[in-house]
């Protein structure tokens, strides 16, 4: 299971940060999917679920993202089709701050991308589990 870290300065955190901040406060007692991205919680989790502490394996890993457009064209990628960079930009339209998030982004993957200004290569840190068997 690969999770996204919070609070990371890789791309997919500062995305979500970035995000969250364009967005109204999530209700109470909501549990974010990103502190799955967390070792101790992931543990605690599998652990409350029966897996035995030596099944469970934790280490950080990068995955790469690539395309062959500059990066501040595959941010539409990310506005169009990553659920809480959607959501951000659904959520600034009403106070016409879609502008002001899309340059956040835009400064966000140009400042990350390490592929020159024709293409995108920006890596992500990710909090990569694996479960092993008895």
């Amino acid at each position: 299971m690969g999770n996204w870290i919070p609070g990371d300065q890789t791309l997919v955190a500062q995305v979500l940060r970035i995000s969250a901040s364009y967005m109204a406060p999530q209700p109470e007692g909501f549990v974010s999917p990103i502190t799955w991205g967390v070792e101790e919680n992931v543990r605690e989790r599998f652990g409350a679920a029966g897996v035995p502490p030596g099944r469970i394996a934790c280490e950080r890993a990068t995955y790469v993202f690539r395309d062959a457009r500059p990066s501040s064209e595959f941010l539409a990628t990310f506005r169009n089709y990553y659920g809480p960079t959607t959501n951000a930009f659904e959520a600034a339209a009403p106070e016409g701050r879609e502008a002001d998030l899309q340059a956040e982004l835009v400064d966000l993957f140009t400042s990350q991308n390490r592929g020159g200004p024709d293409r995108t290569e920006i890596p992500a840190t990710y909090l990569k589990v694996l479960i092993t068997k008895d």
